[in-house]
């Protein structure tokens, strides 16, 4: 189960390890941009380029699924599975969550995690309940951060491409019932919600340099940083600090192109 981009990563390594999954669940095509062309998500193009079923369900119930499976594995589906699916598989449901689990559960972990100027990122394999990302925790994998100023999309490809990988060295085990899950730690749970338009706003004399640059880090593309210059939206897509000052390095005013400064 799975729909974006961080998805279609993990999908990639599952395939190239020759563990391809039977056939992939993910979201309806949906129009995308301002002229609403249909565009199938990441993991479908994938999926689709290696021969693999995909089923694309409006609603997702136990008809679409079948009986019979071992397990399943969720990435990234922007969907809660109801508990008639979750129930289906003998083995349970392993979720691909990308952050340290108890930390950060919740829809944007990786935002999350750079905006509060975390230096270890992580991933876990969990198995999914009926609460959002709560099941207890099979694996764990954690990275260092080796950019002091990574940004959101380098980290999502680097948290999926380790999520992949940790889902291949951890299904054999688990097939085998070798794998113990361990309860997460309630007491250590934080959340993360979804970022909105008015979230990416700045100050730029008021708000903390090192707080603007994370942001720029954290919210590109989606849903953007911006801050208002003489009575104009001036969008802010690169930014870095220099001992205490913001420098911006690239812009984009409204109804312009982005412009890189010196």
């Amino acid at each position: 189960f799975g729909t974006a981009e961080f998805s279609a990563i993990v999908l990639e390594k599952l395939i190239l390890a020759g563990m391809p999954p039977a056939f992939i669940i993910c979201n309806p095509d949906r129009p995308v941009g301002r002229k609403k062309i249909f565009t199938p998500p990441p993991v479908k193009i994938i999926a689709s380029r290696n021969r693999i079923e995909v089923r694309q369900p409006e609603t997702l119930d136990g008809e679409v699924l079948g009986s019979g499976w071992d397990f399943f594995v969720v990435a990234s589906y922007a969907r809660i599975l109801p508990p008639e699916v979750l129930s289906i598989p003998k083995l349970g449901v392993i979720g691909v969550h990308p952050s340290l689990l108890p930390k950060y559960r919740g829809s944007s972990p990786i935002q999350t995690a750079i905006l509060a100027g975390d230096e270890e990122f992580g991933v876990t394999l969990y198995l999914l309940d009926e609460k959002i990302d709560h099941g207890s925790i099979l694996a764990s994998s954690i990275i260092k951060n080796q950019k002091s100023a990574i940004r959101y999309a380098d980290l999502l490809k680097k948290l999926a491409e380790v999520g992949g990988n940790l889902l291949i060295e951890t299904i054999p085990s688990f097939m085998k019932g070798e794998v113990k899950p361990m309860p997460q730690d309630e007491s250590q749970a934080t959340y993360t919600r979804k970022f909105r338009v008015e979230d990416g706003y700045v100050d730029l004399e008021k708000d903390a340099p090192a707080e603007i640059e994370r942001k720029v880090r954290a919210l590109n593309p989606e849903p953007g940083v911006w801050t208002i210059q003489n009575g104009r939206r001036m969008k802010i897509l690169e930014a870095d600090v220099a001992g205490d000052k913001l420098q911006l390095k690239k812009i984009q005013f409204e109804g312009k192109k982005p412009v890189v400064l010196a």
